[in-house]
């Protein structure tokens, strides 16, 4: 029986993931803002007695630490956590009002899952087998080259993409795996209100069993669904003049000022 930690639960990804590990006979400890949300999300669970709720803001690096403590001790342990809180909003550099947007993005999306991995470390480490536990933080193909007028998500999908490596080789001798998970476009809350042709727009329910079986596998990074990591790859060989053309029109994220 697998004990997993899920921030980010309440909706989209998050509770995608929550049902597919549920269904799996999972125990799972689920971390979001909305107290609602979560009861909601924890009635539709199979064996919902068995799970616990955490409401706080992940940015609330304390709240975050106890909640952390008060599931490893009521489990006895924990095989998989996955930072999966995050936020997107139209960024744009020229607007002095955007950068305490910009500091919320990152600190939601990119310190935060700092703070979700970092009271779980030591203790996978002490369990039999620390080979068996994942950490997983949820990166985007967003970050994977900058997109035009959303320069704070992709920075701070950026920066959780690289975190996650830098985090995988120090933990190799250990055992414990780092997994990242480049999601494209989702069918979720977060890209509803996109109004652009999104490619290869895929249902949640159907990302949330290939991102298991890539957490399961161990794998070290793994763009869900494929056929954008190969876009992703294409545009990462792109010459910058050549991407910067490309893209100097492409439709902007709606910023909310």
């Amino acid at each position: 029986m697998q004990r997993v930690f899920i921030t980010g639960a309440s909706s989209g990804i998050g509770a995608a993931l929550a049902s597919a590990y549920a269904q799996q006979g999972a125990v799972l400890g689920l971390v979001a803002r909305r107290r609602d949300m979560l009861e909601q999300l924890r009635v539709g669970l199979a064996n919902p007695e068995r799970h616990h709720l955490y409401v706080l803001d992940v940015t609330d690096h304390a709240a975050l630490q106890q909640a952390a403590q008060d599931f490893i001790a009521a489990t006895g342990g924990i095989e998989v956590v996955i930072a999966n809180a995050g936020i997107s909003q139209g960024t744009l550099t020229e607007f002095a009002e955007d950068i305490p947007v910009f500091e919320r993005i990152i600190a939601t999306n990119v310190t935060a899952t700092v703070a979700t991995f970092h009271p779980f470390i030591a203790a996978m480490k002490r369990q039999p087998r620390p080979q068996d536990c994942r950490l997983v933080g949820i990166g985007s193909v967003a970050g994977i080259r900058g997109l035009p007028g959303a320069e704070a998500y992709s920075a701070s999908k950026a920066a959780v993409i690289s975190y996650c490596e830098s985090l995988r080789i120090e933990l190799r001798a250990s055992g414990i795996k780092v997994v990242t998970i480049a999601p494209g476009y989702i069918d979720t809350p977060m890209t509803q209100v996109n109004h652009y042709r999104m490619p290869f727009l895929m249902p949640v329910q159907k990302f949330a069993a290939r991102a298991l079986a890539a957490i399961a596998a161990g794998d070290s990074y793994r763009v869900i669904p494929w056929q954008m990591g190969v876009v992703a790859k294409l545009l990462r060989l792109l010459p910058n003049s050549v991407y910067d053309f490309a893209f100097s029109k492409a439709p902007h994220k709606k910023r909310n000022p």
